[in-house]
């Protein structure tokens, strides 16, 4: 009887006295299969260590084989490896090679191989030099590559994913699993896949659970959509240290035109939190001491680098934010006077360039040195509010109708509830939303638009000024960003640099301005009223405004009906109501019913 069988018999005995039957094996015979798994698991567990003596085999063995079969292969491997030099070395940040120190790193390598391949591919390797210029450079480009922090780091993040099994099942996510990881300048981001019926909101509630996971620092882990928007993916990413827990200097200015995105400080992730303001108006919020101001300062900084830009603002504190920029603005409002006359012009401006463009057959204002966007920047919104309530509709008019002649309003204030915004539709219109801490939880969805918490925009967890959320078009997920700090040196020495090259308003927008302060108080020691005389100057200048007088001036004692006065004019709904809004503050024409005006006695 065999051995095998002797153990097969004994087994079953010890199987019917309910025993568990124990196999005893040769362990000559499993030495080397249990040797052979050990240092094969070994390999693969240090690949990232042994990835030079990997590669420096794989040349060899490649350089021999090819030497044997193709030696005349040797021009194209090094063409081929020039050209990868070089791509690796201009466009190796795409590749996710952020630091310039890692692509000529990434170049060096790849030349000094394929410089080598190919006289191996040419020579032979028992060429003399050609082994010792492999070990030998093999070992001093490998230095760098062991004592690389990304690399390091890119171990200690797969060896923590290869537990992402037990820690889903752990937290409730059994299922879910990992699909890609990439270590970057501050942490890493790993994409996972959900299991069907798991959502993000779901992950984003065992946020905390992860953190102790993962063994990180409380507030480390951020969950957010993939750039695909897959409903069952999610992209994890894991900061190491704070990248924003120091302020972070302003850099300078990132654009030279409106039509550029303005860069108002970095990502998590090291990216550049740029956005297009040109056609889109802009809110910024948060507590004070959340770093609105400096925000602002950032935007400033990068408005008056702007060669097509124009900027009017609003600083009801007495300028004492937005004075040190007063040398770039072309107007600074400090009073409820000087800023309801302010907004009054800009609606003069709004009209005059939208007639202009309809002359002409055009749809869009082209910001240009010659015909300069207008930006109205207002700091405290809240306060115009209260201080002079009646310059809402000329705010409401900008934000509705000011995006495509190139009039941009953006507004800063603390929480921007409808009665601090005047009751308007001015919050609605904010394209751009810039969210600093918040005190409450409801005030999130108060800057950023209702839901925005619940899709994990915490802007009340921000901890340090400066900190912010950006949500506009072309920025949808809740991603952490830090403004650049701005000293007081920095904002006067900015000042100073680019006051000479700050363009001038355009002659359409300069008449249209003359043209309406003709026609209101300037302030209350030269308070003019429109005469008699200036209307009738004024209306031979405007046909569409002589023909709107003749018919509310012939208009019957039930009024005329609005529609009749927009077939007659030819002009739109706003421009009628403005001008009806301007006779009747005058006193010359009065609302006879709902959608009928007609001109009063006195004036006839």
């Amino acid at each position: 009887m065999t051995r095998a069988r002797q153990m097969r018999r004994h087994a079953r005995k010890m199987r019917r006295y309910g025993l568990q039957p124990m196999i005893v094996m040769n362990h000559n015979d499993q030495l080397p299969d249990v040797a052979v798994a050990l240092i094969g698991r070994a390999l693969w567990r240090y690949r990232s260590e042994l990835a030079p003596i990997y590669l420096a085999a794989t040349l060899a063995c490649g350089g021999t084989v090819l030497h044997l079969t193709n030696p005349h292969w040797w021009v194209y491997l090094l063409v081929a490896a020039t050209l990868t030099a070089w791509l690796l070395a201009m466009f190796g940040e795409r590749a996710g090679l952020t630091l310039r120190a890692e692509r000529f790193y990434a170049a060096a390598v790849a030349m000094s191989a394929g410089g080598w391949l190919s006289a191996v591919t040419a020579l032979g390797i028992t060429f003399r030099p050609l082994v010792s210029l492999l070990v030998g450079g093999g070992l001093v480009l490998a230095v760098p590559w062991w004592v690389h922090r990304r690399r390091r780091a890119k171990v200690r993040v797969d060896r923590q994913l290869a537990a992402w099994p037990e820690i889903a099942q752990s937290i409730g996510l059994a299922g879910s699993h990992v699909q890609s990881a990439v270590v970057d300048v501050w942490g890493w981001r790993a994409r996972f896949a959900l299991a069907r019926g798991q959502t993000i909101q779901e992950v984003i509630g065992k946020v905390p659970a992860i953190e102790s996971a993962l063994g990180t620092f409380r507030g480390a882990v951020r969950v957010q959509p993939t750039r695909d928007d897959r409903a069952n993916r999610f992209e994890l990413r894991v900061l190491d240290t704070d990248p924003h827990a120091d302020a972070i200097p302003w850099p300078g200015p990132s654009v030279s035109s409106i039509t550029e995105p303005i860069d108002l400080g970095p990502f998590e992730d090291a990216t550049s939190a740029r956005v297009l303001f040109l056609r889109r108006h802009g809110l910024f919020g948060g507590v004070a001491g959340s770093g609105k101001s400096g925000g602002i300062n950032v935007l400033m900084g990068n408005l008056t680098a702007c060669a097509d830009v124009v900027i009017w603002a609003i600083d009801l504190k007495r300028g004492m934010e937005l004075q040190p920029w007063a040398s770039c603005i072309d107007r600074l409002a400090t009073t409820p006077e000087q800023a309801r006359v302010l907004l009054r012009d800009a609606v003069a401006v709004l009209e005059a360039r939208a007639a202009w463009l309809a002359s002409r057959g055009l749809r869009v204002w082209e910001p240009t040195p010659a015909l300069p966007s207008l930006v109205i920047v207002i700091d405290e919104y809240a306060e115009l509010a209260d201080d002079a309530p009646e310059s809402a509709r000329d705010t409401d008019s900008i934000a509705r109708r000011g995006r495509a002649v190139a009039v941009t309003l953006l507004a800063a204030t603390q929480r921007p509830t409808q009665k601090a915004m005047g009751k308007g539709a001015v919050r609605s219109q904010m394209d751009v939303r810039v969210s600093f801490r918040v005190r409450e939880r409801r005030d999130v969805d108060l800057i950023l638009g209702q839901g925005m918490l619940d899709a994990g925009w915490h802007a009340h967890r921000l901890n340090a000024p400066g900190k912010f959320f950006l949500s506009a078009p072309e920025h949808d997920t809740p991603r952490r960003a830090r403004a650049y700090l701005l000293t007081d040196e920095a904002v006067a020495s900015t000042a100073r640099q680019h006051v000479n090259v700050r363009p001038s308003l355009d002659e359409v927008s300069r008449v249209a301005i003359e043209e309406a302060q003709a026609g209101i108080p300037i302030n209350h020691a030269d308070e003019r009223e429109r005469t008699p005389d200036a209307w009738r100057d004024e209306e031979a200048k405007n046909r569409p405004e002589a023909i709107l007088w003749t018919l509310l001036s012939g208009a019957p004692e039930e009024g005329i009906p609005v529609s009749h006065l927009i077939k007659a004019t030819d002009m739109s709904r706003p421009w009628i109501y403005q001008r009806l809004r301007e006779l009747s503050d005058d006193g010359r024409v009065t609302q006879v019913s709902r959608g009928r005006w007609r001109a009063t006695a006195d004036s006839r």
